[in-house]
C-alpha cells in the first residue's frame, strides 16, 4: 500500500510518497481503508524537527494525524464496529507511527473512532477531525463558554478558526473573528457577528471579550489585557514568546493564558458529529491534494492565507 514517510526533518521535500506493508489489526484496534486526511500544524512541525522530542529521531516516521475512511477489518474485543462502516479518527499526537493518517491503511485503537457523520464526503470529514475537536474541546471544556459571551478568534480563517467561530456561535456566543478583510464575508456566514482585518487593526482597538481563542502564539500579553475581569484566554499558537506569556500570566487568576493539546477520543468525535447533523458545523476546505502531491499541501499550509483546510485525497 501507499503511505507517506519521512526518513529525515527539513522543507516538504523530505516527504516521501513510499510502499509498506499493510498493517494488520490487533486485539482492540480497528484497520481503516483511508479516503481522506488533512494537514495540521502538527504534521508540519513533526516533518520540520519541531516535535523531535516527541516524534524521536528514529525514521521512517509517518505523517496525517487524522482521517476518515471505511473500517476495512477489526481484531479481537472490537464491539460497536464493522466492517463497511465510514469512521473517522486521529492517531495518537504522541506516538511515533511508521504508518499514519496519510496512507491507504492505517490501524487505530477502536477508542479513537467514531461513526462519521452522514450528509458529507470523506474529504470534508477529515477536514473537521482535528480542527472541529480543537475547537470543541478549546470552546467547551477548557475556557467553557456560556451563552451570551463575547468571544474573539484569533486566526479566524485557518481550520481550527473557521471550526471555533461556527461553534462560539452555535454555543450562543457574541463572535468577533480576526483574520484577513478578503475572508470576511465567509467568515460571517459561518456565525461571525464581525470580522476585523489583522493586518489593519491593534489589539488595543478591541474588546473587551469574556473569551479569547487564539490560534496565532503572538502579542499573547497584548490580547489579555482586552480580557474582562473574569475573562478566559486558550491558545494552540505554541512558540518560545507564547510559552514566556504563558508562564507570566499564570499570576492573574481567571485572566491567566491557557495552553492545551486536542487529543480527541470516540466521545468527543461523536459530540463534534452532532453539531455537524445538527447543522450548526459545516466543513471549510480550501484545497484537496492527491496522495501523490503531498509535497504541494504541505507548502500550501505553510504559505497561509487559507481559508478552512486543506485536505489529502487518499482513495475514493
Amino acid at each position: 500500500m501507499k503511505a507517506v514517510q519521512i526518513t529525515g526533518f527539513g522543507t516538504p521535500d523530505v516527504l516521501l510518497v513510499t510502499t509498506v506493508d499493510r498493517p494488520a489489526p490487533g486485539a482492540g484496534d480497528v484497520l481503516v481503508a483511508v479516503e481522506a486526511a488533512s494537514v495540521n500544524g502538527h504534521d508540519t512541525l513533526v516533518r520540520s524537527g519541531g516535535l523531535r522530542m516527541v516524534s524521536g529521531r528514529k525514521f521512517p516516521i509517518g505523517l496525517g494525524l487524522d482521517f476518515a475512511g471505511v473500517v476495512a477489518a477489526t481484531g479481537p474485543d472490537v464491539r460497536g464496529l464493522r466492517v463497511g462502516d465510514r469512521v473517522w479518527g486521529t492517531v495518537h499526537p504522541r506516538e511515533k507511527h511508521a504508518v499514519a493518517g496519510a496512507a491507504e491503511y492505517v490501524v487505530v485503537p477502536a477508542g479513537r473512532l467514531s461513526a462519521a457523520p452522514a450528509g458529507i464526503s470523506s474529504a470534508e470529514a477529515a477536514s473537521l477531525v482535528v480542527a472541529g475537536a480543537t475547537a470543541l474541546i478549546g470552546l467547551r471544556d477548557v475556557v467553557r463558554l456560556a451563552a451570551g459571551e463575547r468571544v474573539l478568534v484569533r486566526g479566524a480563517a485557518g481550520g481550527v478558526g473557521t471550526a471555533a467561530v461556527q461553534l462560539a456561535h452555535a454555543m450562543g456566543g457574541h463572535v468577533t473573528a480576526l483574520a484577513r478583510d478578503w475572508h470576511a464575508a465567509a467568515l460571517r456566514d459561518l456565525g461571525a457577528d464581525e470580522v476585523f482585518d489583522y493586518g489593519t487593526t491593534t489589539s488595543d482597538r478591541l474588546g473587551p471579550f469574556d473569551v479569547i481563542f487564539d490560534t496565532v502564539g503572538s502579542e499573547l500579553t497584548c490580547y489579555r489585557s482586552r480580557l474582562t475581569s473574569s475573562g478566559r484566554m486558550v491558545t494552540i499558537g505554541l512558540s518560545g514568546p507564547a510559552f514566556a506569556a504563558i508562564a507570566a500570566s499564570t499570576v492573574h487568576g481567571s485572566r491567566r493564558i491557557r495552553a492545551f493539546s486536542a487529543n480527541p477520543g470516540e466521545a468527543v468525535l461523536r459530540d463534534l458529529a452532532g453539531y455537524v447533523a445538527s447543522g450548526a458545523l459545516r466543513p471549510v476546505v480550501d484545497s484537496i491534494h492527491p496522495l501523490a502531491d503531498i509535497r504541494l499541501a504541505h507548502q500550501a499550509f505553510e504559505r497561509g492565507g487559507v481559508l478552512g483546510k486543506h485536505v489529502i485525497a487518499v482513495a475514493g
